[in-house]
């Protein structure tokens, strides 16, 4: 007999809620097959079978609410599924008649097409929206359909021209409102936030940066680049950069209040903030200071296809010292960030836009954005974070800067 375990939730995370079971009692299973999926507040976990055998019980069902080293359910090892019972002996064929003709050859019937495998985060999307699994092509080990490919398909459904509909008839009230239960990581994300906007004294200073500088380099070496580092030169990196040389400068925006002490990191960890279809998490980008550019990119883009994909493990979301919010890509032209505590500061890029404005005395069409950076004012002064955000400007607007370190 092996137990299936709950197992460790990470740093803080002390229970899970079972979101999906793979299999029933009865069916067969082989080891290190995914049979069960976890949602916690911050991310989604699949448990794998620990032995080879037959799902004998499931102890937790779906909705259930369990803690670490919890049993799951429990295997009976080396067991075999029970077969359907076999069909009844046919009656013996009539003889044929003796100089009957042969029969035509028949064709032959096509093999039956194998299931396709899929993730159990994969597998709920799938019948959430009655997408046919058949269609999608797996992008994971052995064809397996991911959480990716499935969401992949559903925008691929969605942007598919359609006919028009005929007019539908008048809804009746009961279908006017309709009550769902919040999923534990929106739970989550609510009570945070609301808890960072009262343990904390937040406020947020604007300023604009024009982009000119950036966008012309970009311009100039986004071919030369991908085609030397496998990746696309965009706009994250140059920030994530311009946001580390103002840490640096101003380090109580990389530091934490914890009761009656301040804790001033030197490190920089900066959490890049994500949206998912359950809602925004903020994966962290170790050590950025240590990065180039290209290194940058890249582990910006790892970390969103794993948010995408429901892959983020709990390492990935702990421990960040700042935060980059970019509402930019929604269309945004401004807004105030709320803090990611225990962090002091979260900086809020936005749409480029052309707008004129002054240089040199002359009026002149530049692209322009608005930056903002909500702070924690018990740790942070207003002097030091008008000062953070000119220092993000001036790297932005005069890039050379972060070159020569300057």
């Amino acid at each position: 007999m092996a137990d299936i375990m709950t197992p460790a939730l990470g740093e803080s995370v002390t229970e899970a809620t079972v979101a999906r079971w793979a299999k029933k009692a009865g069916d067969a299973v082989r080891k290190d097959e995914i049979l069960v999926e976890l949602e916690t507040d911050k991310v989604s976990l699949e448990v794998a079978a620990p032995a080879d055998g037959v799902l004998e019980a499931i102890g937790a069902a779906e909705g259930a609410t369990v803690t670490p080293g919890a049993v799951l359910g429990r295997i009976a090892e080396g067991a075999v599924a029970a077969k359907a019972p076999a069909a009844a002996p046919a009656a013996a064929p009539a003889p044929a008649p003796v100089a009957a003709a042969p029969a035509p050859a028949l064709a032959k019937a096509p093999a039956p097409t194998a299931a396709p495998v899929l993730a159990p985060s994969a597998a709920r999307i799938v019948e959430a929206n009655n997408l046919d699994a058949g269609a999608i092509t797996g992008g994971g080990k052995g064809g397996r359909i991911t959480k990716g490919d499935a969401l992949a398909a559903l925008e691929a459904r969605a942007n598919a021209p359609t006919a028009p509909a005929a007019p539908s008839a008048p809804r009746a009230i009961g279908d006017r409102e309709e009550r769902v239960k919040m999923t534990r990581l929106r739970q989550t994300i609510a009570r945070r936030l609301k808890e960072a906007q009262t343990n904390a004294a937040m406020l947020t200073t604007f300023n604009e940066v024009d982009m000119t500088a950036v966008m012309a380099a970009r311009a100039k070496y986004k071919d030369v680049f991908e085609k030397k580092h496998g990746v696309k030169l965009g706009f994250m990196s140059f920030f994530v950069k311009a946001c580390v040389a103002a840490l640096k400068a101003v380090p109580d925006v990389n530091a934490e209040i914890d009761g009656t002490d301040v804790i001033y990191k030197n490190h920089y960890d900066l959490g890049v903030a994500v949206g998912t279809e359950k809602g925004l998490v903020v994966p962290v980008l170790r050590d950025a200071d240590a990065l180039d550019l290209a290194g940058i990119e890249k582990g910006i883009g790892a970390l969103g296809k794993k948010a995408r994909d429901g892959g983020l493990s709990m390492d990935d979301l702990q421990g960040g010292t700042f935060t980059i919010s970019n509402g930019g890509v929604y269309g945004s032209l401004m807004s105030t960030p709320i803090l990611n505590a225990p962090q002091s500061g979260i900086l809020g890029m936005h749409k480029i836009q052309e707008r004129p404005v002054v240089v040199d005395g002359q009026i002149v069409i530049r692209p322009m954005m608005y930056l903002a950076l909500s702070y924690d004012h018990r740790i942070v002064d207003g002097q030091g974070a008008v000062t953070f955000l000119v220092h993000v400007k001036d790297a932005i607007e005069d890039p050379q800067r972060l070159l020569l370190d300057i």
